[in-house]
């Protein structure tokens, strides 16, 4: 949020210089909504030490739609949560789809450090609509024992990745190495892999240009800034209370949330001043950026877009080994009316001829600031001896179908916005 603006809502720095002394206007996420990150510990079952890496991975808007079935010995079903979708950002469900293989790669990756061996199914029970989530798994996981699985490096990168939207140092330019390093990781996965560096300015400043405007579009347009709202999660106790969504922690946003002067039930008037600062603080990341890499499949049914998300996990593995920051920027691939262009000129730019083949992922890469993990949910709450298993921050009972009973193993991502 752009500060100038506060200033002149609140009406002046009276307010504002109290604000530094208000309960819950200090700035950090709070020590218990990102604990998922020290890793799961010791567990009895070795499925839910397991998922304790893959809840890790990075989901759009960091909705953490996963769901688990753990009532077959050895199997892990994975289904999405129909509650925790973006109907009007991702009106298909593509990047839902690519963040549940987000997970199926980080779970794989952590069955192999066990020793086992992930034999993975996608959508067993039928492969989804293309313009709709069901009830049906989206994979079914059984694990066996495996001397001969081989342990991938790229977990050694699970607890240490982070999505980074702060400038990068744009005279840096990303090593040779590190380029080499990200393309090779895809190659389990059918995706190609394309960077833009510095060494072609006239490509990257088209990058730069794409990514501003649909930036802009997004935050302009009433009903998608309005989907992000309510996923907006302000100040400490928030972020504590849902461990999910876009966490915002600056004091001044929180502020203007405890005087009521941020109601998140409204989209912003045209020419809000608000609104105005984020895209230019927006532009000037995007300003700050030394390469973009991108993602691009031939087809985009639903297993296609579960493998590329499955990529995508590991490009930013590989990145992070490298000491690399990295940032999805989603909105130009996203299929909502007000994109069109800019999704026409970033399939243009990466060489992708709709509709035989689709840009999956498009994302910033550099080198940047520490960052903090993302807020994670609750794996799991104790119980009382008379109430059903319940899991997730929002601590509801567990779906059941038939005699199965789905356990709701939250996970967290942030915006790329939006992949945290």
């Amino acid at each position: 949020m752009d500060r100038r603006g506060f200033i002149k809502v609140v009406g002046g720095g009276v307010v504002l210089a109290a604000a530094g002394g208000l309960p819950g206007c200090s700035r950090g996420i709070p020590a218990g909504a990102i604990e998922a990150w020290r890793g799961p510990g010791q567990e009895a079952d070795v499925r839910r030490w397991i998922l304790g890496y893959a809840i890790l991975a990075p989901h759009s808007h960091n909705l953490q739609s996963w769901l688990v079935d753990l009532s077959v010995p050895d199997e892990i079903a994975l289904l999405c949560d129909p509650e925790r979708l973006l109907p009007e950002t991702d009106p298909f469900s593509r990047q839902i789809m690519m963040s549940h293989g987000t997970f199926l790669e980080v779970l794989d990756l952590a069955a192999r450090e066990r020793g086992l061996r992930a034999d993975i199914a996608l959508f067993p029970e039928g492969e989804f609509s293309p313009g709709k989530t069901e009830r049906r798994p989206v994979a079914r996981i059984r694990l066996a024992p495996d001397p001969t699985i081989a342990r991938d490096p790229l977990f050694a990168q699970v607890l240490a990745r982070r999505t980074s939207r702060e400038p990068y140092e744009v005279r840096r330019p990303i090593p040779a190495e590190a380029v080499r390093a990200m393309g090779e990781s895809v190659k389990p996965h059918a995706v190609s892999f394309g960077f833009a560096g510095a060494d072609e300015p006239g490509r990257l400043a088209r990058h730069r240009e794409i990514a501003s405007e649909a930036w802009k579009i997004e935050l302009t347009t009433p009903r998608t800034i309005l989907e992000s709202y309510r996923w907006l999660r302000v100040g400490a106790a928030e972020i504590e209370r849902h461990r999910d969504g876009l966490s915002l922690d600056d004091p001044f946003v929180v502020l203007m949330t405890k005087l009521g002067l941020f109601d998140r039930a409204k989209a912003p008037k045209p020419g809000d001043s608000a609104i105005a600062g984020q895209i230019k603080d927006f532009d000037a990341k995007v300003a700050a950026t030394p390469g973009f890499l991108w993602m691009v499949t031939q087809g985009n049914d639903r297993k296609t877009q579960v493998n590329a998300g499955r990529a995508h996990v590991r490009v930013q593995l590989a990145a992070t080994a490298h000491g690399l920051s990295m940032q999805p920027i989603s909105q130009a691939l996203q299929e909502y009316p007000e994109q069109r262009a800019t999704h026409a000129r970033i399939h243009e730019l990466a060489g992708a001829t709709p509709p035989g083949q689709t840009v999956q992922m498009w994302a910033r890469v550099g080198y940047g600031p520490p960052q903090q993990p993302a807020p994670r949910r609750r794996r799991f709450r104790k119980k009382r001896p008379d109430e059903p298993v319940r899991t997730g921050a929002c601590a509801r009972p567990c779906l059941r179908r038939g005699r199965r009973r789905v356990l709701k193993i939250p996970v967290k991502g942030g915006r790329d916005r939006r992949r945290a």
